[in-house]
């Protein structure tokens, strides 16, 4: 079995949405089509980072024609989630060996290929490099005899492959997106402004999904906000969206004595760093769908 290495920049000339799907010329064709149903990790440059970086992961669900572009292709992609941190491509000798040289130099004709078929123990160790940071506030449990989904849990079967079996996990991709939200926002609500900490350290604040998970919304911090709970169920029932440029919308069924709680200027505290912010394409989803602007 093989994965896959997708290259992908931020100023990228192809129809990117890397949480969605993938857009490359039909020379990869055969390559994309190995992994369908396999994992694909990104890789590229960083705004303000020299070098090149892994930053995400997600499987790839179909391939299909470009039907306005010859000779191109989409990747579906399924279950993408970005990394803790990025992951430098020289980092403990290089996680590709047939782009790292031994002597440290990077292959020149690895290096300028979009696609590049991977084995499956350099796939492991990069989504174990990627997916290993631990959350660094407490989890918090509701449930009696809820229990936190350690990165480190032991394998089921001798065969299976820990890591890829928990990035399909359900309880495990609901605590890393808390995590890469929190962390984006430095766990403070976008809407109120408010940073709430209870007296074990937990952040209150929680991961909102922009485009729900049950309407294929991915587990991208670019999907994400960070809104306290009240917030955060309005947000969900359309009473509150966002504008492209951050400005906060109220809907006309909001009721006005909670409008008091949302910032004065009514703009969303949103991260600096651009790769985090929420992306329009999941914004224009909620106002579309989930808003009740009427």
């Amino acid at each position: 079995m093989v994965a896959a290495v997708f290259y992908h920049r931020a100023d990228s000339v192809y129809d990117d949405l890397p949480s969605k799907h993938y857009h490359f010329p039909a020379q990869y064709l055969t390559r994309v089509e190995q992994v369908i149903g396999r994992p694909i990790v990104y890789y590229g440059p960083l705004e303000g980072m020299p070098g090149r970086y892994y930053w995400g992961t997600a499987i790839v669900s179909g391939v299909r024609a470009d039907p306005t572009l010859g000779g191109h292709f989409y990747a579906d992609l399924a279950a993408y989630i970005d990394f803790d941190r990025p992951v430098d491509s020289r980092e403990d000798g290089g996680y590709e060996k047939k782009l790292i040289l031994p002597d440290g130099r990077v292959s020149g004709g690895r290096a300028v290929q979009a696609v590049r078929v991977i084995p499956d123990d350099e796939c492991d160790a990069l989504l174990q490099a990627g997916m290993g940071v631990r959350s660094p506030w407490p989890e918090r449990y509701d449930q009696p005899g809820d229990v936190a989904f350690e990165i480190s849990e032991p394998p089921q079967a001798p065969f299976e492959r820990p890591m890829l079996e928990q990035l399909v996990n359900r309880r495990f991709r609901d605590v890393k997106f808390r995590q890469h939200v929190r962390i984006a926002y430095d766990r403070r609500c976008a809407f109120t402004g408010l940073r709430l900490i209870n007296g074990l350290g937990r952040p209150e604040v929680e991961a909102a999904h922009i485009m729900p998970v049950e309407k294929n919304g991915p587990d991208s911090v670019r999907n994400g906000i960070a809104l306290s709970g009240t917030v955060h169920w309005m947000f969900d029932r359309g009473l509150l969206s966002l504008d492209d440029d951050f400005t906060i919308l109220q809907s006309r069924h909001l009721n006005h004595e909670v409008s008091h709680l949302l910032r004065p200027d009514m703009k969303a505290l949103v991260p600096d760093d651009p790769r985090l912010r929420p992306h329009p394409h999941f914004l224009d989803w909620h106002r579309s769908n989930c808003f009740k602007a009427a």
